[in-house]
């Protein structure tokens, strides 16, 4: 194991280099813990105020001998009944009430910068504003992207505000002596790696709700062509698992093939490997779980392998290589969706314990967090820096638990091997025309009361041309589901833009099956070619998300997909808050164990 269970026992000492780092306390001052804005966050550079109060966070530090167990428990020094006693820590116990609140206060405002640290477990960002320079020098950087989705972010809500989209992955690297004494095969350390966990965290642009979204690892879906940071190209592929891309161009291959597949917009990917995991969870002091038998993932007689999970029944704190060992646990648990499932109790277990744990309000433990964290960390480039992973905890601070939901795409055996999966079609693409409208995945919110911002408005656009202008393709999608392909469907809408104006338009007569009815534009045409594009959806009745820039379109291309089979004015499908396809809500209280694998607990 990486780390083990007595990790944070004995006396946690003064992180190195402190003040020069520039550990600043006022981060959790009240004013700044509930402010908020972005503009709020510490600049990097602002090493005058970061030495004063970090040589307060030293003596601090220095001073607090109890054990993280201690701490955890409210044992220790200046524990009791909140007298202040003569330890180091009783400076803080002044101001009577008004500390007291402030302490509220920060706990509440720091909420979510726990649930992003428990999110991010397969991809970990919460901790990562405390000391700067340092932490920085922590955290690995990649591409956003690995390739060209045409997937362009949504238009701005009334206020201005857009959703937030982050993808976030679980490699089984062997590339260290770490990870292979982890997860094993050191014959597999030059094995190109794979994603094993993938999930989609999508927070509203309100920031009033949250979703995750899990694909199964083992699913096969198109995966487009990418190029590596080493410059390999890997070409286009429609029989390969999702978990490969990984392999085929980094994370950010694996970035671009979830937006091909969501058409939704992801602004980062966060990654995290086997001894991350490890690491993370020792440093919360265990994850809470729970099975409704014993279970023993071991190989059996007919299926070799195992992820080795032994535990009995009821609910326990997991941590070390046994957390791990939960995280990669599929056999027992029945399949890939059941272990989607684990993860999502992981998840949620982990939120539970961090909000219950009193880590916000300590210095040495919050700052063992984030140098943990950002050590297990791999971030694309654009979120690299301490200050930028602040900005994005305070993004997520207003989402209350009972408006995170998790869901997995609903899948069942792909039809050429009995041992892959492929989506439910009509569910994933329930899903993700949810995602892209930003409908939220519960029931728990209130209708909209906000106003624009006084003065807010969208950046000038590229005028379109006019529609006589410039030559549209219609081509016929129909045949994207089970369903037979509508006839004359291509010449229908080429009459109704030929009627609108758009003289030039004409049908193809080469089908192109899809799911869902798109825009597309040439990549090299910029601004002007989206404008042209955006005016033929509008003339139509389709919201702007489905306009694309594609770099292999020829020119501007209407393919009418399967979610369109009659009409001439686009009705976009009705969907309702908290409306997902049946099997996709996942949330369990606890695992059930498929029956070879249950364990009396005993032998």
């Amino acid at each position: 194991m990486g780390q083990n269970s007595v990790r944070g026992e004995g006396t946690r000492g003064r992180v190195p280099r402190a003040r020069e780092l520039g550990w600043d306390d006022e981060l959790y001052d009240a004013g700044a813990a509930t402010g908020a804005d972005a503009a709020d966050a510490p600049e990097e550079k602002d090493t005058a105020a970061a030495s004063d109060t970090a040589a307060a966070a030293d003596t601090a530090a220095a001073a607090d001998t109890t054990t993280r167990a201690e701490r955890r428990r409210g044992a220790g020094k200046g524990a009791g009944n909140g007298g202040g006693g003569t330890d180091g820590r009783s400076g803080h116990r002044r101001g009577g009430s008004r500390r007291r609140s402030k302490k509220a206060g920060k706990r509440k405002a720091l909420r979510w910068v726990a649930i992003t640290l428990a999110v991010l477990i397969l991809g970990t960002a919460g901790a990562g504003y405390l000391y700067y320079e340092h932490l920085n020098g922590n955290i690995r950087g990649g591409s956003r992207a690995g390739g060209d989705s045409g997937v362009k972010k949504a238009a701005p809500n009334a206020l201005g505000d857009t959703p937030l989209n982050i993808l976030l992955i679980g490699s089984d690297s062997r590339a260290d002596a770490k990870n292979v004494a982890l997860g094993g095969g050191k014959n597999l350390r030059d094995a190109k790696p794979l994603a094993d966990v993938q999930m989609l965290l999508h927070v509203s642009a309100d920031r009033q709700n949250a979703s995750i979204v899990s694909i199964p690892r083992d699913t096969i879906v198109p995966i487009p062509k990418c190029t590596g940071k080493d410059g390999a190209t890997y070409g286009a592929t429609t029989t390969s698992p999702i978990n490969e891309t990984l392999g085929r161009g980094g994370p950010g291959c694996t970035l671009t093939t979830w937006e091909s597949l969501t058409g939704v917009y992801i602004d980062h990917w966060m990654m995290i490997d086997f001894s991350g995991v490890v690491a993370m969870a020792d440093e919360v002091g265990g994850v809470p779980v729970c099975v409704k038998t014993g279970v023993w993932d071991k190989p059996t007689r007919l299926v070799k392998g195992g992820s080795g999970l032994k535990l009995p029944e009821g609910t326990h704190e997991i941590q070390g290589k046994q957390a791990l060992q939960w995280l990669r646990t599929r056999h027992a648990f029945g399949n890939d969706q059941g272990r989607a499932k684990a993860q999502h109790m992981y998840l949620n277990g982990m939120v539970e314990k961090l909000q219950k744990q009193d880590a916000w309000s300590d210095t040495g433990q919050l700052m063992g967090l984030a140098e943990t964290a950002t050590k297990a960390l791999q971030v694309s480039d654009e979120l690299k820096s301490v200050k930028k992973l602040f900005d994005l905890s305070m993004q997520l601070k207003n989402v209350k638990m009972n408006r995170l939901t998790t869901a997995t795409v609903p899948t069942t055996e792909w039809s050429q091997d009995r041992n892959k999966l492929q989506m439910v079609q009509s569910s994933a693409d329930k899903m993700w025309a949810m995602l892209r409208d930003d409908i939220a995945f519960d029931k728990n919110g209130k209708p909209a009361t906000a106003k624009p911002k006084p003065g807010a408005s969208t950046k000038p656009k590229t005028a379109a041309e006019s529609p006589d202008s410039f030559p549209v393709t219609v081509a016929n999608g129909t045949a994207g589901t089970d369903q037979a392909p509508v006839e004359g469907r291509a010449k229908a809408i080429t009459a109704a833009l030929t009627e609108k104006g758009f003289t030039q338009a004409g049908s193809s007569k080469e089908p192109q099956p899809r799911q869902d009815t798109v825009v597309l534009y040439p990549k090299d045409a910029g601004d002007q070619g989206r404008a042209n594009a955006v005016s033929v959806a509008k003339a139509l009745g389709l919201p702007e998300t489905k306009v694309r820039a594609d770099a292999a379109a020829e020119g501007i291309t209407l393919i009418v997909g399967a979610d369109w089979r009659e009409g001439t004015a686009y009705k976009k499908p009705a969907a309702e808050a908290g409306d997902l396809p049946e099997g996709a809500d996942d949330k369990a209280t606890c695992m059930d164990i498929y029956s070879v694998y249950k364990w009396d607990g005993k032998s």
